[in-house]
């Protein structure tokens, strides 16, 4: 079936109730793009493809482009012991955690949202408000004294703490706030000009609410289930047309030296994935492989009120994304997409 904007039109209107956008790019033209449902639901305000959208996890990709540039810059390298650039105790943790082993989910850090034993992302605030949550600072209370998981390096475990960490290292050597690295160095250096980390009480024009489904077939928006603004580990508001202006900056090395980029979309953990096939991960990427060969890679994220995946098929030249401002609302019709190609 050809990859057109037919075609995927088709697909679409068997997906009447997604909200959110579709985004498809070929050889760097745009093959499709449009917006569905309601960025508000109150006041009917329709999604469009300029839409800014929360993508959660989806921004462990800009805190990875992030700490390869200031090791490209001499700053630090990626065998850096955490105890050795951040001035916090961590009386748990095993001293010989690396830059590399937070950035790859190989550290064996506590998470303060552990996916192993914990569902509920918005149960984690019943106790700690929103509100308070401004800075790579104010989780650190959450997992800074907990248990080591397991020894540096042992396995594989998705770790949005390690995230954290990774931000406060930002902070410590560019001695500027995460946010502010990342929105100077990453977001503006790829010309992604309409996204950055937005307050939900302070929400720019054009920028969608997350929503969550309530069992009286109502809904309610996100506003006390995740931080107030995101952070290291999740949070940063785009637009689809931005996360296509991301992967040209990476693919033509904007970002990062050509070798520095080759780092970055190397496999450097394994884990089985559902299809039986071992998956990969880079630094900060999902990486699905083909043997040795890395055939496609992607990011990928999930909060109450937001979902996202953006995948990059090299030999096809094919960039899709798909972004929903619904708990669980892309990945119906991302895997119809992807099924296309």
């Amino acid at each position: 079936m050809p990859l057109d904007s037919s075609t995927i039109t088709q697909v679409m209107q068997r997906h009447g109730d997604f909200s959110g956008v579709v985004y498809v790019q070929q050889a760097g033209k745009t093959v499709f793009g449009a917006g569905y449902g309601y960025a508000n639901r109150a006041d009917e305000l329709p999604n469009t493809l300029n839409t800014r959208f929360g993508i959660a996890s989806g921004t462990k990709l800009l805190t990875a482009i992030a700490i390869c540039q200031l090791v490209e810059q001499g700053k630090l390298t990626f065998e850096t012991r955490l105890q050795k650039v951040l001035n916090v105790p961590f009386p748990h943790f095993d001293p010989t955690v690396t830059v590399h082993h937070l950035l790859t989910h190989t550290s064996g850090v506590p998470d303060y949202f552990d996916e192993e034993v914990q569902e509920d992302f918005g149960a984690l605030w019943l106790e700690r408000p929103t509100y308070t949550m401004r800075s790579p600072h104010d989780f650190l209370p959450m997992f800074q004294n907990h248990a080591m998981k397991f020894a540096p390096g042992e396995r594989f475990q998705y770790n949005n703490g390690g995230f954290v960490l990774l931000g406060l290292i930002i902070e410590a050597i560019s001695g500027q706030r995460y946010t502010d690295y990342v929105t100077e160095h990453v977001l503006q250096a790829a010309g992604m000009t309409d996204s950055g980390f937005f307050a939900l009480n302070q929400l720019p024009s054009r920028t969608a609410l997350g929503y969550l489904p309530m069992e009286n077939g109502q809904w309610r928006t996100n506003i006390f289930e995740i931080p107030i603004i995101g952070g290291a580990d999740g949070g940063v508001f785009v637009t689809a047309p931005d996360v296509g202006r991301f992967w040209d900056a990476l693919s033509n090395h904007r970002l990062l030296s050509t070798s520095m980029t080759e780092q970055f979309l190397s496999p450097h953990a394994t884990y089985p994935s559902e299809n039986g096939h071992t998956g990969g991960y880079g630094y900060g990427i999902w990486l699905v492989l083909d043997g040795e060969t890395v055939s496609r890679y992607y990011g990928e994220g999930a909060d109450p009120g937001a979902s996202f995946v953006s995948m990059v098929f090299p030999k096809q030249k094919i960039e899709m994304t798909v972004i929903s401002n619904v708990q669980d609302g892309a990945w119906d019709v991302w895997k119809a997409l992807k099924a296309l190609i």
